[in-house]
């Protein structure tokens, strides 16, 4: 008996150790000092941020042989998975937290040393470099049960997961989107609906247990509920001066990717939601001296978020919003939790990138005019090719049609070899002074 506790005291403590040291070390630190004649203080709700997915990852560290473990892309339909009581993993999310971390780049060169290309995406680089060399910020990922990947976002991750399934020998799920180049057919839906019926199937399969209709219809609730709340906070730019800028929204849109479908992720952001609009109340602003108003396109450069949120904040400009963290908020409408599969069938085949670039110039300009901007940066992403195509034509046009100015800046969204931060911060620059 004495024994047993002595063990039992030494997990304890272990396990107390773990959590500090992924607290210390993991996803975005809150800023110790930040630039207070330009920047307001960071959102309180930030160290909830970091605790939510501190016990996120800490949880994956102990997940396998408890819960059924699955990886999956970042537009699969996950909601049947937290039905049926899978623990999920995002590693594009993964990726984001290395590269904000500053750890993208080892990582990606363990992935080039194993012959993958330079050319292939950094998160897939990330990602793969993490899986063959066991290194990450987190501590430990766990090792998959079951890999779910959908199309909607690229095809990268189709390759990128049948390589994930060879290393860990694990079963991979495919669900095929059709693209959307102007609307979804009944098709179109029934195609991915009865893909994920099949899906669902093997992730029981896997579970060991039959998924309880009435279960994934509350996870649709959540998942909806904290998705219109998401969209809620992104909206709260629209007022002048905006409480919230597209850099607070990169950090603390981690949980509705990763904890899609949980009553913790909706009372994260009621809370998020309710600090905001006391901003709003007190006239308090991300930039303290808001001048200009600009939309931010494509995925963030995560190695680079303080140095471009502080040289753009230092000339008055706050950039508002972004089409990237619109994308998880525009399609709460769409959710219903009544019919959830064929809910999730026609969410997930309208992702941003699983529509035609017309449609993204659209949503852009009803950006533009919902949040009263006054320019556009655009993020020309080497590793994001889907969102980054037909961007030098959008410019064009944003430019020509509503009459603000636009600048394209080229980088990748984790690999800092691709980032010259001359060339970036000379483009800015002009770009300020129109």
């Amino acid at each position: 008996m004495r024994s047993l506790i002595k063990k039992l005291k030494l997990n304890t403590l272990k396990t107390a150790v773990t959590f500090k040291s992924c607290w210390n070390y993991l996803f975005f630190d809150i800023p110790k000092s930040w630039r207070t004649d330009i920047l307001a203080p960071p959102l309180r709700i930030g160290v909830k941020t970091k605790e939510l997915i501190t016990k996120h990852y800490l949880e994956g560290m102990y997940a396998n042989g408890i819960k059924p473990v699955a990886w999956v892309t970042s537009g699969a339909p996950v909601e049947f998975l937290k039905a049926l009581g899978f623990y999920t993993l995002y590693p594009e999310n993964h990726g984001a937290l290395c590269g904000a971390r500053k750890v993208a780049l080892e990582l990606c060169q363990e992935a080039e040393k194993n012959g993958y290309c330079i050319d292939i995406c950094s998160y897939a680089r990330t990602d793969i470099g993490s899986a063959l060399s066991g290194k990450t910020p987190v501590g430990r990922l766990p090792k998959p049960d079951l890999l779910v990947c959908c199309t909607n976002i690229c095809q990268t991750v189709l390759y990128w997961y049948q390589v994930l399934a060879h290393h860990f020998k694990a079963p991979l799920v495919i669900i095929d989107t059709p693209f959307i180049y102007t609307e979804a057919s009944l098709p179109d839906v029934e195609y991915v609906q009865k893909q994920i019926e099949t899906a669902i199937e093997t992730a029981e399969r896997i579970a060991k247990r039959k998924l309880k209709f009435e279960k994934l219809k509350e996870v649709m609730r959540l998942s909806k509920i904290a998705t219109e709340l998401w969209l809620e906070v992104i909206n709260t730019g629209k007022n002048i001066p905006s409480p919230i800028s597209a850099f607070d929204q990169f950090i603390h849109m981690a949980p509705i990717v990763e904890l899609r479908g949980e009553p913790q992720t909706v009372d994260f952001y009621a809370q998020m939601l309710k600090e905001l609009r006391k901003r709003v109340k007190k006239g308090i602003g991300a930039v303290i001296k808001e001048k200009k108003r600009v939309l931010w396109d494509n995925l963030p450069i995560w190695y680079s978020l303080k140095l471009l949120s502080e040289t753009l904040a230092e000339n008055g400009i706050c950039v508002v919003t972004s089409t990237y963290t619109y994308a998880w908020g525009e399609l709460a409408p769409m959710i219903d939790p009544e019919r959830p599969i064929e809910s999730m069938a026609k969410v997930y085949l309208h992702p941003i990138l699983n529509r035609g670039t017309g449609d993204k110039l659209s949503l852009m300009k009803r950006m533009v005019k919902d949040f009263r901007l006054n320019g556009v940066i655009l993020h020309s992403d080497r590793s994001c090719k889907p969102y980054s195509v037909g961007q030098m034509d959008q410019r064009a046009k944003i430019v020509q049609e509503l009459k603000i100015p636009a600048v394209l800046i080229e980088s990748d969204h984790n690999d800092p070899r691709a980032f010259s931060e001359k060339q970036v911060l000379n483009r800015l620059k002009a770009f300020m002074e129109m």
